[in-house]
């Protein structure tokens, strides 16, 4: 069945909405930011956390305004397409090609490096056996990965939620010090790499037409799963600060496990490698499922081939497009191991996505004024176009901002947006974007 002769199954209720989004920001980058973010900035971190948030604020009234007004399945790639032109979305979505490879391969990579810490394991087998299983849980139905999504969810706060009430008791003050005590460059200086914290909360918006009532669901979902990140990070990060101070945690290439170890001694290995388990996993789920779509959304309006847009008539979900994204994936098996090269191959695209929504929701906002009626995001058409021009801007600078670090993830990224260009002035450029309904 293609996407006219069958419809996505809505199996995604607000808790799904905001596992989703928290699943996907509260993933493998609590376990490692850390260190680096207290070399830069010592316990100045904790108000670079509170900075790096700020940007993720201003994307997610973007996306939560228009997740609410047009909700709909693939909306990183419908939403330009619509609003500002074809070719745009396709760019944005072809780009999210390379950078869904890239995170699935990080996650899969660092999840075997935790599972090595307690059983040797080959790298390249279970990194394809961990895409397997997730890309499999997608096949099934969304309903099936939301739950999963859930459990994992809880499994993670749980564990996380221990070692805050075990450490919390223990912390001392004066090892976290003054943390406006710091130059406020330096504090600055870290908060490109605590915004990885909170990349993905809008991830849900991906799923729109699998979400019941949408326009009350997206939002309130986004706004709850920003609320729950920040305490769980906030809370963590004082933890590990009072428990070893700015300098052990800055020379410590596992942060949390050595935090741990104070209150809890040898069952620290045991609760932080589940903790890592349980947030790479649901994170790999996340991606799995918005990778899905994104290519689902792209085929429905003919970008890619027809046949990627049918959907299961049991499961309800666009099975091909699963199983499309899952041999992209099992690709990454090929990159290098640089985590440092993958991630900024991962941001790139990412930052430009944000900046493409938001400017979609700009032009929602000032030129169509029955979608602004339909969104449940209380401002005024004038305020949403103001935050939706500022993430524009921001997504831009952040972009910009990790040429300095390393220019190769910017070559990789470039030669890839060139064979799109090919590709569309082939083909791509004959798409029809969606009209939602």
């Amino acid at each position: 069945m293609t996407g006219e002769a069958a419809q996505l199954r809505k199996g995604v209720g607000l808790l799904g909405v905001v596992t989703f989004g928290a699943g996907t920001a509260i993933g493998v980058s609590i376990f490692t930011v850390l260190q680096p973010a207290a070399q830069v900035a010592g316990s100045g971190l904790l108000v670079a956390i509170a900075i790096a948030m700020l940007p993720m604020l201003l994307f997610a009234i973007s996306y939560a305004y228009l997740g609410s007004a047009v909700p709909i399945s693939g909306a990183s790639y419908e939403w330009p397409s619509r609003f500002l032109h074809p070719s745009i979305g396709f760019m944005i979505a072809w780009l999210r090609i390379i950078a869904n490879v890239g995170v699935l391969t990080i996650l899969s990579q660092v999840l075997v490096g935790y599972l090595n810490m307690v059983v040797p394991l080959p790298l390249k087998l279970t990194m394809a056996l961990l895409m397997t299983l997730v890309f499999g849980l997608n096949y099934v139905g969304v309903s099936v990965a939301a739950r999963v999504q859930t459990l994992l969810m809880g499994g993670l706060i749980i564990v996380l939620a221990i070692f805050v009430a075990c450490g919390l008791p223990g912390i001392q003050l004066g090892l976290i010090g003054d943390p406006l005590g710091y130059p406020p460059l330096t504090i600055l200086a870290a908060v490109p790499l605590l915004i990885t914290l909170f990349l993905g909360i809008e991830s849900a918006v991906e799923i729109g037409e699998e979400v019941r009532d949408p326009g009350r669901n997206i939002p309130l979902g986004i706004a709850c799963a920003i609320l729950l990140t920040a305490v769980v990070y906030s809370l963590v990060a004082v933890t590990a600060l009072g428990l070893l101070g700015p300098t052990r945690l800055a020379a410590s290439s596992a942060p949390l496990l050595d935090a741990a170890k104070v209150p809890l001694g040898a069952l620290a290995v045991p609760l932080i490698v589940g903790a890592a388990c349980f947030s790479i996993v649901k994170s790999m789920n996340a991606a799995a499922l918005v990778f899905s779509r994104s290519l689902f959304a792209m085929a429905r309006s003919d970008v890619l081939p027809r046949a990627l847009a049918a959907i299961h008539p049991r499961y309800g979900t666009p099975h091909r497009a699963v199983l499309f994204g899952y041999g992209l994936a099992m690709t990454g098996l090929l990159l290098p191991a640089s985590l440092i090269f993958l991630l900024l191959a991962v941001n790139v695209p990412t930052m430009l996505k944000y900046m493409a929504c938001s400017l979609s929701a700009a032009r929602v906002a000032t030129h169509h004024p029955e979608l602004h009626q339909r969104s449940q995001i209380r401002l005024g058409a004038r305020r949403i176009a103001v935050i939706s021009y500022a993430g524009a801007v921001v997504a831009l600078a952040i972009t910009a901002l990790g040429v300095e670090a390393d220019w190769r993830p910017y070559l990789l990224v470039g030669g890839w947006l060139a064979l799109g260009i090919l590709y569309w002035l082939v083909r791509g450029r004959h798409a029809r974007p969606l009209v939602a309904a």
